[in-house]
């Protein structure tokens, strides 16, 4: 049975770092309107939130997205790369249809190397998933790849928060 392995300070600080607060809701590069700190579930585009509101829907998106890594996750990990994963799930999706198509971290290379115990190989999957789609196209960001290399780094970190 695999430990229980909490969320740490790092996964929240990473992704207030990365998605930044927007209290009025937006459509992100993607197309997805998003309000908050990434918030993109059931967002009205036409209702401002509070500060205390984006925290309260930051918990609850993170703790959904951690359950939900636990369960795609078969092997042991370390806190580094349990915290690693979650961002990238909560980033580009969870993707837990099992249709062999990588729309998220379920169906991808990266859980599959992370599942067989190839954590070196798993790590260089991060910088595969530096683009977005926009206006129908694939483009990498600026924003995606610094956000993979920092994943990517904490996934192979040996600290433990």
């Amino acid at each position: 049975m695999k430990a229980f392995i909490p969320l740490s300070t790092w996964v929240f600080d990473t992704i207030k770092e990365f998605e930044g607060l927007r209290l009025t809701p937006y459509l992100c590069p993607a197309g997805k309107w998003t309000v908050g700190w990434g918030h993109t579930k059931n967002v009205d585009p036409k209702k401002a939130i509070t500060e205390v509101e984006a925290e309260r829907l930051l918990q609850e998106d993170l703790s959904f997205v951690a359950v939900h890594v636990m369960k795609l996750v078969t092997s042991e990990i370390t806190q580094g790369m349990f915290d690693a994963l979650v961002d990238f799930a909560f980033n580009v999706g969870l993707d837990e249809d099992h249709d062999n198509r990588a729309e998220g971290l379920g169906d991808s290379t990266l859980l599959r190397l992370v599942n067989e115990g190839r954590f070196d190989d798993a790590a260089k999957e991060f910088h595969k998933w530096e683009g977005a789609h926009v206006n129908g196209k694939l483009v990498k960001l600026v924003g995606l790849v610094n956000r993979r290399e920092k994943e990517r780094l904490r996934f192979l970190s040996k600290e433990i928060l």
